[in-house]
């Protein structure tokens, strides 16, 4: 990763390339998230009727959906110690990208076979083009460039918007027209962002490149042994992703636990028919683009927040506001609390339970995972840049899998006492970061203090309220 890369063309404030990585990881998951919205839906339908599953019961549907995730999350460490030791971020992304377009390729093919196959070649994509095309965007910035965060959340947004249309469009294709189809439509999402990337390239150089093609500064950098400062901030980084095996662990109850949730004990019921989509209730899959939908809409207001918050003075370190995100999101479960309550009284839970535990869960998630991406950048030696995104990346898997332990459990324990459960726990773990986090900011030795210097060493005044 280029540390200092060359003068490039500016777009909105930022560098063009920028737009390309946006745009690419946006037909991404478009795909990634499109085909994760029908999976438990498609592995627990009927074997037989009009649009057959595979009639697995809902407790192998979960364990396989926390496996498969947490797979994906993982093979980020392969993905990133490849990007770091040979290919550079750039090509890793690229191969990656292709393994993706034949895996969901493959799944839009009806046979048990295409299935395991189409999903180990997403695992193997996934782990090599997601880690890589994060380090790239935090290439696209100086060392102390204030930029690098708002960079960070644009290119976030981007990565929901790929998520809100996929859920909808693929959703909707998946559970109305068969679930192939739509893993068909998510593959040709794939390709299109693939199409992106590869034309983009002229927005991208000098970063990504492989070990050969960095200049001898930053060549010696990946040679040199740690020093004292960076092995302290590894060390926070490794307690941070800590955290973040708590946040996924408790959000991905989304695709798994709250998606199976919303099909059988929520009221889709629209009260009329939609004539040119021939449907009388919402696809339990749409509300799988809600959280998405928030995060386009929040996600510019809560940055800014930030900013503000910062400039008043207050404490906004990455890990205050990872450990808030943990706890808001952990809040959202009280709504779900209150829905399995209303069902257990009524047979059935309204919808606007679902949409404000999806409002808390983003408002949570904005606070926490885009911060968490800049964090890595900041902090991770440049001979582990890739590695350290991809040791994030497993975190993220671990958390995953850990909804999945959980959803599993819910099948014996009750979902009441889950989703309680889980609101308490997020809470404590939030507070404990808080209480511990002046001994934790020591360890990152001033990185993102880094800013305020990068900025009085381009030539940019402060007011004094900015430096405090």
């Amino acid at each position: 990763m280029s540390t200092t890369p060359a003068q490039q063309k500016e777009l909105f404030g930022h560098p063009a390339g920028l737009y390309i990585l946006f745009f690419t990881e946006l037909w991404e998951r478009f795909s990634y998230y499109g085909m994760r919205a029908i999976l438990v839906l498609f592995l627990i339908s009927a074997s037989t009727g009009e649009n057959p599953g595979f009639g697995w019961d809902e407790a192998d549907a979960i364990s396989l959906y926390g496996t498969y995730t947490m797979l994906v999350y993982v093979m980020s460490i392969a993905g990133g110690w490849v990007a770091d030791k040979f290919w550079g971020q750039k090509r890793t992304v690229l191969i990656g990208g292709i393994l993706l377009c034949f895996g969901h390729g493959i799944l839009a093919v009806e046979a048990l076979w295409a299935f395991y196959a189409g999903l180990g070649l997403i695992v193997l994509g996934v782990g090599g083009l997601k880690p890589n095309i994060s380090t790239m965007v935090g290439g696209l910035y100086k060392q102390g460039d204030e930029r690098r965060d708002k960079g960070f959340t644009i290119f976030y947004i981007g990565i929901n918007l790929g998520a809100f249309l996929s859920a909808l469009l693929v959703g909707y294709v998946g559970e109305v027209h068969g679930w192939h189809y739509g893993f068909g439509l998510a593959g040709i999402g794939m390709a299109l962002g693939q199409a992106v990337f590869m034309l983009g390239q002229k927005y991208l150089k000098g970063i990504g490149e492989s070990t050969t093609e960095m200049t001898p500064e930053e060549q010696a950098a990946k040679k040199r042994p740690l020093t004292a400062v960076e092995k302290d901030r590894m060390k926070v980084m490794l307690i941070s992703f800590l955290l973040i095996i708590v946040f996924w662990g408790a959000f991905e109850q989304a695709g798994g636990l709250m998606n199976i949730y919303t099909k059988q004990k929520t009221d889709l019921s629209l009260g009329l028919t939609i004539p040119l989509l021939d449907i009388s209730a919402i696809p339990a899959s749409w509300f799988q683009s809600v959280n998405a939908f928030f995060i386009i809409t929040l996600g510019i207001p809560i940055a800014s927040f930030w900013v503000w918050w910062k400039k008043k003075g207050k404490e906004s370190s990455s890990l205050l506001k990872m450990a808030v995100g943990v706890i808001i999101m952990g809040w959202g479960f009280l709504f779900m609390s209150a829905a399995s309550l209303e069902y257990e009284a009524q047979g059935a839970s309204a919808m606007y339970w679902l949409v404000l535990a999806y409002l808390f869960h983003t408002i949570g998630e904005l606070c926490a995972s885009p911060v968490a991406l800049s964090f890595i950048t900041k902090l991770a030696p440049l001979k582990y840049a890739s590695l350290m995104m991809g040791v994030y990346f497993a975190a993220t898997g671990l958390g995953n899998k850990v909804a999945g332990l959980i959803g599993e459990y819910s099948q014996s324990a009750g979902e009441l006492e889950i989703f309680t459960g889980i609101a308490i726990f997020c809470t404590i773990i939030g507070l404990l970061v808080i209480a511990l986090l002046k001994p934790l900011k020591r360890l990152t030795h001033g990185a993102e203090d880094k800013e305020v210097e990068g900025l009085e060493q381009e030539g940019f005044e402060l007011a004094d309220d900015e430096v405090k």
